[in-house]
């Protein structure tokens, strides 16, 4: 129990010490959350480089940021929230960019899931993550992994809560589909 308050403390005086501008300070607190921000971002996208590109993006705006940390909620979770911000934000300037460049008249085309795995290599059910479309998985990630609710998840991407649940139905509907070609 003591460890657990020590650990508080101490996190509690590293942020402390960040939002006065020590560069050391945040950086101890990077290598504690760098992480566990990587692997929210690599389920969201489902590209390592990307992923790793979107974490720094993601501490980079945490330290531009560090001086609106109230504590009105964990450090942890404050960090994990702008993490999950930046990932959709970098998720809609890449659809416009793709919009302007790659101009199509069915979208439909573009929602696909990747192929499934190979029959007979074991499931990876990272691997099918990653292969559902963008939209599904978003949200599969936020509700299921990450424990968000769908007003809220409706609210960080910009779509109607039944959009959300819908969005859940056909990445956990994918998924089966995927486990059931595996077996």
């Amino acid at each position: 129990m003591t460890a657990h308050i020590e650990t508080i403390d101490d996190t509690t005086r590293l942020i402390r010490r960040a939002q006065a501008g020590e560069v050391d300070a945040f950086a101890a607190i990077y290598r504690r959350e760098v992480g566990r921000i990587y692997a929210v971002c690599l389920r969201m996208v489902a590209d390592a480089q990307w992923a790793e590109v979107l974490t720094q993006d993601a501490f980079v705006r945490a330290w531009e940021r560090l001086e609106s940390f109230r504590e009105e909620s964990a450090f942890s979770t404050w960090l994990h929230r702008l993490a999950v911000n930046v990932v959709l934000n970098a998720q809609r300037t890449r659809q416009r960019r793709l919009a302007r460049w790659q101009p199509t008249a069915d979208w439909a085309a573009h929602d696909r899931p990747g192929p499934p795995p190979t029959p007979g290599t074991g499931l990876d059910l990272e691997a099918c993550i990653a292969a559902l479309p963008e939209q599904a998985r978003m949200v599969l990630v936020l509700y299921d992994i990450e424990g968000y609710k769908h007003a809220e998840i409706a609210d960080m991407m910009g779509i109607a809560t039944g959009t959300s649940k819908a969005h859940l139905h056909r990445a956990r509907a994918l998924l089966r589909a995927m486990l059931q070609e595996e077996e």
